[in-house]
């Protein structure tokens, strides 16, 4: 079943379980949609308010975000756990001989890069999301400001836990393997914990007028 076919509680009942799927990469994708689907809400809220005209542009970018990111991050929430199930189905191969030793040394390996790609795309496209979440709390629609705030934290931790996914899956594999991830993970850690500082900051000093 797919996971964004079930019910809230169904699925936090399948994260509860002892099975290895879904888990924390489902989870992080999830946490995107999450805060995909509440910039929206503040996007809509202040598109077409004549009061909040300031933040039309802010929210105009938040939707044009939103748009791919909305469906997209649930696709990626089956992507991981398919992911992860084809990597233990790669280590269940034979390996009574060199052949199949080696077959099943490649296989384990490519489905690693697969499970090790699949949530850097729930990181990129949420540093994207994080990007036009501090002028929607500027400018925005103001009573919706907290909401800005909820959806930069899912969005943050959508980001930081797809990483430690990144991280664990490369680190068994060889070097030259995934190399492009390796070397941007440490820089984009930075780069989401500034932003999302700025953005906690937009929305307290909004609160705060």
């Amino acid at each position: 079943m797919n996971w964004m076919d079930m019910t809230l509680r169904e699925f936090q009942d399948a994260l509860a379980s002892s099975d290895p799927t879904p888990g924390g990469g489902t989870a992080a994708a999830v946490a995107l949609g999450q805060a995909t689907a509440l910039t929206q809400m503040v996007a809509r809220l202040t598109l077409g308010k004549e009061k909040w005209q300031e933040g039309w542009s802010a929210a105009e970018e938040a939707e044009r975000i939103s748009a791919k990111t909305y469906v997209r991050s649930g696709e990626l929430a089956q992507l991981d756990s398919d992911a992860f199930d084809q990597v233990m189905a790669a280590f269940r191969l034979p390996k009574s001989n060199e052949d199949e030793i080696q077959l099943r040394r490649n296989s384990i390996r490519q489905a690693t890069l697969k499970a090790s790609e699949i949530p850097y795309e729930t990181v990129v496209l949420g540093m994207e999301l994080l990007s036009c979440q501090e002028s929607l709390a500027i400018h925005g629609n103001g009573n919706a400001v907290s909401d800005v705030g909820v959806a930069a934290l899912l969005a943050s931790a959508a980001v930081k836990g797809a990483l430690f996914n990144v991280e664990i899956n490369l680190q068994s594999l060889p070097d030259e393997m995934g190399a492009e991830m390796r070397a941007q993970v440490p820089a984009i850690r930075m780069e989401c914990s500034e932003i999302s500082r700025k953005i906690m900051h937009a929305v307290h000093e909004r609160m705060a007028q």
